[in-house]
């Protein structure tokens, strides 16, 4: 029995999200289909994190357990050749059989881009939310900063009714990085290593005119992080002020805090582990 590892890619554009749902294209959907043909049985096909309908990924972390002989690079050969071409599996491991993708996770890191232009590049129209309207960035920046420590978030998570499993999760999350960026312009931008640089090179803008909001946390609830960025965004536009966002802290009313924002402009960037998972394989 082997315990595979994937690090998958992503465009959600034509997927209703990661998890399977009958009659509709998702991620997990695809994933699972092209892993019981490579090994010719029932296969559970586990994620990192359950991205929504629209939402992209860079490095989306998935692993499933299978009695096979094919290596690593045999799976990733295979499944890129397939899945749609919207899918890519950029990294196969053998891992231990205890790893988990999900419940072994450390931290998983987002990024929502916000174009500021005047005119958005058609290039872009999937993977950025254009609001070319005036914005308080700097309010924005202090308001992303309440958010880093352990919080109930209860007020930034899906409606009660969303999703049924959803209804008695505790809404307490830890989050360890909230922050507003602007994109410097790209031929003078940090290194490409870095939450910054990444940002630079997702864009086709030459003028810098872009806000990027990066989280980092354990975890998330449902929406969250497009609830935190609807959140933002009333701040900059002068509908909510910092103290009324703290007090959403302690009033837990998801109706009291900005609009869920749209899933195009959301990435998941990675998700983190501690190591080693890897099996050395002479």
């Amino acid at each position: 029995m082997k315990n595979i590892k994937l690090t998958i890619a992503y465009d959600g554009t034509e997927f209703h999200g990661w998890q399977i749902q009958p009659g509709q294209p998702t991620i997990q959907g695809a994933l699972v289909e092209i892993a019981e043909r490579l090994v010719g049985a029932r296969t559970v096909v586990y994620g990192a994190g359950r991205t929504d309908a629209g939402v992209h990924a860079l490095g989306q972390v998935a692993n499933f357990r299978a009695d096979t002989r094919l290596d690593p690079e045999e799976f990733q050969r295979a499944f890129n050749a397939l899945l749609p071409p919207a899918i890519r599996v950029i990294e196969v491991e053998e891992v231990e059989l205890r790893f988990h993708s999900r419940w072994d996770a450390q931290a998983k890191t987002y990024l929502y881009r916000i174009y500021r232009g005047r005119v958005l590049s058609p290039f872009d129209r999937f993977y950025a939310l254009h609001y070319p309207f005036p914005l308080d960035e700097d309010a924005m920046a202090e308001a992303a900063g309440l958010f880093v420590g352990e919080h109930d978030f209860s007020s930034f998570a899906a409606s009660p009714g969303a999703d049924a499993g959803e209804r008695d999760v505790n809404p307490a999350r830890e989050i360890y990085r909230s922050e507003i960026l602007r994109r410097p312009s790209p031929a003078f931008g940090p290194p490409a290593g870095t939450i910054e640089g990444l940002a630079s090179r997702l864009t086709a803008s030459e003028q810098g005119d872009e806000l990027v909001y990066v989280v980092r946390g354990k975890s998330f609830l449902r929406y969250m992080v497009r609830k935190l960025v609807g959140t933002l965004l009333e701040v900059g536009r002068g509908r909510l002020t910092i103290g009324e966002v703290r007090e959403l802290f302690e009033i837990r009313d998801r109706s009291r805090s900005g609009p869920t924002a749209p899933p195009h402009g959301l990435v998941m960037v990675s998700v983190e582990y501690r190591e080693p998972w890897r099996i050395d394989i002479p």
